[in-house]
């Protein structure tokens, strides 16, 4: 469902890793900074390792500030690999934000009480470390969002077409679009994590965990797909340890606790990391607020995203919509109807957000834009594709604010869903 009347122009994201590249924006001293990506947009063998130099810590700060470049890594490897290399707990590692696997990204870290000399020589594949200074511990939401340049691939439209459609969807998205929580919120292609999410939410723990272990998709790698297949079918928790491959840490993670107590599942999802468990819940909440916009477009068509009776309004005076939780109350006249007719169709109540069981799931709630709003859209470049002989490539970059997804934008760019 899109609001953009741009005709589709049908391209390839993220074909290559350089081709989506994300650097993180943030304030200090009142003055926007950006984290730049650099290491990894540079040929191989044109790389100069500078090594890193840690400055004194004059001010006695308790935290080391780091800029993490990274390719083809999220950022819990990522920070699960910190950990390792540098010989400490993760809960010492901070960071402002979460940044795309398949991509080239820039984001600052905080560490804890840190060890210079292991930092000045650590190195790891796909990870690289750069100015450091001493400051306070990052936390989530600690950005003001990030810049994306971004590169789609084969295109069949001649240059002339493909300049006409961007620069006139460049007018339309200053409108705004559907603020659309992106498919990587509900575990991509696996689709699977609010699912799970409202299985917690109503205390099934063993549903859950076996839903998160066992759910396959058809271009899951073989491996993990036959290690899914197998569990579903055997219940044998000890040998699917054996084998889930390495990569799967979170699947492997909550087996070891269900290989020593198999009907304990409420403490085998307690395995995971806190970060990483509070995610189910938030997906379940991005998928209903997703409901309500899709269900506004349902309604109003292209005039889904304006104010309509009822509306809350945030400070920008854009209208927002339920994110649901145990403190939520439901917006007044149309607005509110849509928001009840969908958690009807849930089945779901703002007490359902209250999880006794399991304190730390319950979620107070919260209010999210309806629209998003890309800033300084720009067509940076139209150019012949050279991994895709006799299409053509373009370059976009824009901006977005934290918590929002350049997926959103993209999809709307070319009218299918980006996984």
């Amino acid at each position: 469902m899109f609001i953009t009347t741009t005709p589709v122009l049908k391209a390839r994201v993220k074909q290559r890793y350089a081709d989506f590249i994300v650097e993180e924006i943030y304030v200090e001293n009142g003055k926007e900074q950006m984290c730049k990506v650099e290491k990894f947009t540079t040929p191989f063998g044109e790389r100069s390792e500078t090594k890193l130099v840690v400055p004194k810590n004059t001010e006695e700060k308790e935290h080391l500030i780091l800029e993490l470049e990274k390719i083809n890594t999220d950022t819990n490897t990522a920070i699960a690999l910190l950990s390792r290399g540098l010989g400490l707990s993760k809960s010492r590692i901070g960071y402002a934000g979460m940044k795309d696997k398949r991509a080239i990204t820039a984001q600052r870290i905080s560490i804890y009480q840190a060890e210079v000399e292991r930092i000045e020589r650590f190195g790891a594949k796909g990870l690289g470390l750069a100015n450091p200074s001493w400051g306070e511990r990052l936390e989530l939401g600690d950005l003001k969002g990030n810049q994306f340049t971004l590169t789609l691939r084969d295109i069949s439209e001649e240059k002339k077409e493909i300049k006409k459609i961007v620069d006139e969807f460049a007018k339309q998205i200053k409108s705004g679009i559907p603020n659309f929580f992106g498919t990587q919120r509900f575990g991509g292609k696996r689709n699977v994590t609010h699912r799970v999410g409202k299985l917690l939410l109503q205390e099934n723990f063993k549903d859950a965990v076996m839903l998160y272990l066992t759910e396959t998709f058809e271009e899951e790698k073989p491996d993990i797909k036959n290690a899914r297949i197998n569990l579903a079918k055997t219940l044998d928790f000890r040998q699917a340890l054996r084998e889930f491959p390495n990569a799967c840490r979170s699947e492997k993670a909550i087996l070891n606790e269900l290989a020593k107590s198999p009907t304990d599942f409420m403490k085998a999802f307690s395995a995971l990391q806190k970060k990483t468990r509070y995610l189910f819940v938030h997906a379940y909440q991005s998928y209903l607020f997703n409901k309500i916009i899709t269900k506004r477009i349902e309604l109003f068509g292209d005039k889904a995203l304006a104010k309509i009776d009822g509306d809350v309004l945030s400070e920008d005076k854009n209208p927002t919509t339920i994110l649901p939780g145990f403190e939520t109350t439901f917006s007044e006249g149309k607005a509110g109807e849509i928001e009840k007719q969908i958690m009807k169709e849930e089945k779901v109540s703002f007490k359902t957000f209250r999880v006794h069981s399991l304190s730390e799931l319950s979620s107070k709630g919260n209010q999210k834009e309806i629209s998003l709003f890309p800033k300084d859209f720009k067509l940076l470049e139209i150019m012949d594709d050279e991994f895709n002989e006799g299409k053509r490539a373009i370059k976009i970059s824009f901006f977005l604010s934290k918590g929002n997804y350049a997926t959103t934008a993209l999809r709307e760019l070319i009218k299918e869903e980006i996984f």
